[in-house]
């Protein structure tokens, strides 16, 4: 008796870990046949650190269905997708995916600085990766072009109130806070997926 050949894995989104609870509850949520593999959220701080965990991921993955959820993290991140023969999600970066681009840009121009919730529980070491350990000129190089941080709390948030408190206290920042649906982001990640159900090969 002949075998019945095994059925294809669901489509996979390599992603971003910055908003790895907020994906996941929306996959639960509508039902989306999808896996996830996410990288570290601190990998945009080193350009060659990212390039290469998403050369070597997307290489170990090639052949599998699915679609890369990042910004413009990396200058070559749109040739980096290119020769994996993928695409990534719509949007400048996480933020303005969850935000959308109006009220992304309306804070940006305000003077906000982004705090996510993954971002808040290891900021001093993001910042001091990339700005060094002296608070004098950590706090400069803040306060030179923005003016708050913006907290932005999801559904799928914890409690983050004490991290993003010595965050701000880090950078000489207030705090605002603001609270996030993730009707956006629910946008974002359907347009990626039917993106992938037109370009499936058995809709040629």
């Amino acid at each position: 008796m002949p075998m019945t050949p095994a059925a294809p894995p669901p489509p996979l989104i390599l992603g971003c870990g910055i908003l790895q609870k907020e994906i996941r509850f929306l996959i639960k949520k509508n039902g989306w046949a999808l896996e996830t593999h996410f990288l570290d959220s601190a990998l945009h701080i080193d350009f060659d650190k990212l390039s290469l965990a998403l050369t070597s991921t997307l290489s170990h993955l090639a052949g599998r269905e699915g679609f890369v959820f990042y910004g413009a993290c990396h200058p070559l991140m749109g040739s980096i997708l290119h020769a994996a023969g993928t695409y990534r999600t719509a949007g400048q970066n996480c933020v303005e995916m969850l935000l959308g681009e109006e009220l992304f840009t309306k804070e940006l121009e305000q003077g906000a600085f982004f705090l996510l919730e993954e971002w808040a529980h290891r900021w001093e070491r993001i910042v001091t990766a990339t700005m060094g350990t002296n608070r004098e000129v950590i706090r400069e190089m803040y306060q030179g072009d923005r003016g708050y941080l913006l907290c932005l709390s999801t559904p799928c948030s914890g409690d983050f109130r004490k991290e993003a408190e010595e965050a701000g206290r880090l950078v000489g920042l207030p705090l605002r806070w603001l609270d996030v649906s993730l009707d956006h982001l629910e946008m974002v990640l359907q347009e990626a997926i039917d993106r992938k159900k037109r370009e499936s090969p058995c809709r040629r």
